[in-house]
């Protein structure tokens, strides 16, 4: 897959400007069913079926994890580029892994860890526990080496990928390991795609902490829903030429509806809401010249525009573009910056098929 060195997710593609801050609710409506669109419009329906269900149970090992992550020795580790990595982050990619392989042996898996640091470490047995805890029913107890080769079933070094075009699975096990680590509040998403032939199919994304809007839904709605309790958690799908949706995340299939999901209708851009990594100031990007920048959703001047806090990692400031929360997500590329697909894939997938825009721009 090639290198993405610059993401911009633009708004919308429609004619004229929206007149408030949030997508009309009525361009939403409801499914109740296992995924919202019939199986024979959807050529890799039993693809994400699957996706949706190994994301959603890697989302419930994520919580399990974390709350035992300050009680817990050895939940926390570090990696060599100083960037957090948990037990969950191997354990995440151990669990999809396995599921996978046994679900679609043929199709191999790009991920992002390898167990190299787990095993100089002697650290495999609490990732070992929490994949246990997780996996679906197996001939045999799970062993620590089935594990740490679930793991490097997505390593760098684990395929190597001919001069045609390949069907693979990407995945990023927790994008934003810092929001993980951080609390309750901060954005975290587990991110599964699948790639034909060089073309993202299917995306799926989990996000534990993501907290519902309750603003566009009505009262029935509300009341429905008010018995699934706390009100967090999402799992966003696309497939290609279905269109993206959400529902809460471990949600009972029965009483859960699917909600189409639609970028926002801003053309505008002092109008529109645009998030930044968290490692970039938006007196960086080349906007800034003709724009300043606010915090205060109540008061944005004709020269301002609204800079959302989020936290953490790229995927879910896409899950922000693509559930309409946000108009623009903008990243700049830094000299000698690798960008890795797993940071992207599904993203792209969910923005497009919400009717957004991925663009790489060169400078």
């Amino acid at each position: 897959m090639d290198i993405l060195r610059c993401h911009i997710s633009a708004v919308r593609l429609f004619h004229g400007a929206g007149t408030g801050r949030r997508s009309c609710s009525t361009r939403r409506f409801n499914v109740r069913a296992s995924l919202p669109f019939p199986q024979q419009n959807a050529k890799y329906y039993k693809e994400l079926e699957a996706a949706v269900d190994v994301v959603q149970n890697a989302c419930r090992l994520c919580v399990d994890v974390k709350a035992s992550l300050f009680s817990t020795e050895g939940n926390v580790l570090e990696k060599n580029d100083q960037t957090p990595v948990t037990v969950a982050d191997f354990g995440v990619q151990a669990l999809i892994s396995l599921e996978l392989n046994k679900l679609f042996p043929s199709i191999p898996l790009v991920a992002e860890e390898d167990s190299a640091f787990l095993r100089s470490r002697n650290l495999a047995d609490p990732v070992l526990d929490a994949v246990t805890a997780k996996a679906s029913s197996y001939c045999k107890p799970l062993t620590q080496d089935d594990v740490l080769t679930a793991i490097d079933r997505g390593g760098k070094d684990a395929f190597v990928f001919g001069s045609k075009p390949a069907t693979y699975w990407v995945l990023d096990p927790i994008d934003g390991t810092r929001g993980f680590l951080k609390g309750s509040k901060a954005l975290y998403v587990v991110g599964l795609a699948l790639v034909v032939e060089g073309e993202i199919v299917i995306g799926v994304m989990g996000c534990p902490n993501w907290q519902e809007d309750l603003s566009e839904k009505s009262s029935k709605e509300v009341k429905e829903n008010s018995d699934a309790l706390p009100r967090s958690g999402t799992i966003m799908i696309a497939h290609l030429g279905c269109g993206t949706w959400t529902k809460r995340l471990n949600s009972n299939p029965k009483s859960s509806a699917w909600t189409r999901c639609f970028v926002d209708g801003f053309d505008i851009v002092h109008k529109a809401c645009f998030c930044i990594p968290e490692s970039q100031t938006w007196e960086s990007l080349p906007l800034s010249s003709l724009f300043s920048a606010t915090n205060n959703v109540k008061d944005v001047g004709s020269k301002e525009i609204l800079l959302l806090a989020t936290c953490c990692g790229s995927l879910c400031k896409y899950l922000m573009v693509a559930s309409g929360r946000a108009s623009v997500f903008i990243q700049r590329a830094k000299e000698k910056t690798i960008i890795k697909a797993w940071d992207h894939a599904v993203g792209m997938i969910c923005v497009h098929e919400a009717g957004g825009k991925a663009n790489n721009i060169k400078r």
